[in-house]
């Protein structure tokens, strides 16, 4: 598994930084065009994260009592991620540009993956997402930096996001710990 790990985070970091054509700091002003695309991926990011924990804060609710933290989490990280989403589409909107929550491409363009594993155990699951949330933090984390001075309004969008995944990664870590997975 952590081989297929390794080759996913490759991927979408290659991915991330397709849309990202200068280094860091690099360039004197903002090509709003590309930041469009670049919160657009994070859009695409979060509405695709809001679909797989919604899926499986419900498939977590119908595990049985024991289940009832993890649907209450996992509930509570799908509502943040659309609030997430929300808030990069606004700021789209504040740069002139447009925010695209178009569903054939959302998968597309998401920096993780919506999959639903073989394994549907609680645990397969909340490691699936912990995963998904390490992901998330490292993109974001490349991406404000990615905005630096250019546009300090994107960047710090991007920092208060990162610190919600930060804190959802640590949620899911004792969560994943108290059920002794």
């Amino acid at each position: 598994m952590a081989d297929s790990f390794a080759v996913d985070v490759t991927r979408i970091s290659r991915e991330a930084l397709r849309t990202m054509a200068t280094e860091p700091g690099t360039a004197p002003h903002l090509d709003e065009e590309r930041a469009v695309s670049v919160l657009n991926d994070v859009i695409a990011t979060e509405v695709v994260g809001w679909l797989r924990y919604t899926r499986d804060a419900l498939a977590a609710a119908g595990g049985g009592p024991e289940s009832g933290r993890a649907a209450a989490l996992l509930t509570a990280h799908a509502e943040q991620g659309m609030r997430h989403a929300v808030a990069v589409a606004e700021r789209i909107t504040a740069l002139g540009g447009r925010p695209n929550f178009d569903p054939d491409t959302l998968a597309q363009r998401a920096h993780t993956d919506y999959s639903v594993p073989a394994d549907a155990a609680l645990t397969a699951t909340l490691d699936r997402n912990l995963r998904a949330e390490r992901i998330v933090l490292a993109t974001y984390r490349e991406i404000a930096d990615w905005f630096g001075d250019r546009d300090p309004d994107s960047r710090d969008l991007l920092h208060t996001l990162a610190a919600d995944v930060r804190r959802n990664a640590a949620a899911l870590e004792d969560l994943l710990r108290t059920r002794g997975g």
